[in-house]
């Protein structure tokens, strides 16, 4: 499973910015997905998982009501809608993918499989 994730940048507090994660190596509608992301010196946070279908999701507490993921199976694509960005939202966001078809979205332990990353720098 390979997984590349774009769309990082450098936004301004209260700004929006939408990441992309484009899947390819196996059939991508039928897996769930994730975000995760993280700073350095702490763990790997889980943020957001959508089901295989698009029709449930999860969010962290940390960014419920601000982020937003969804994905277009015939694009084999994920995403994740970011608003009011704070600055504690600066992080290395990485998508992620779990091994089996069976995997629980929510469960972030679940995921397995990782992209590269794309830095998300929010300035005060």
């Amino acid at each position: 499973v390979q997984l590349q994730a774009s769309g990082g940048g450098l936004v301004q507090a209260g700004g929006s910015l939408r990441l992309s994660c484009e899947a390819s190596g196996r059939t991508f509608s039928i897996y769930a997905m994730g975000w995760f992301r993280q700073t350095p010196g702490k763990e790997r946070e889980f943020i957001a998982g959508i089901d295989y279908s698009g029709t449930s999701t999860y969010y962290a507490d940390s960014v419920k009501g601000r982020f937003t993921i969804s994905r277009d199976n015939a694009k084999n694509t994920v995403y994740l809608q970011m608003n009011s960005l704070k600055p504690e939202d600066t992080a290395l966001y990485f998508c992620a993918a779990p091994r089996y078809t069976g995997s629980r979205y929510f469960r972030g332990r679940e995921y397995e499989y990782w992209g590269q990353g794309t830095q998300v720098t929010v300035s005060s």
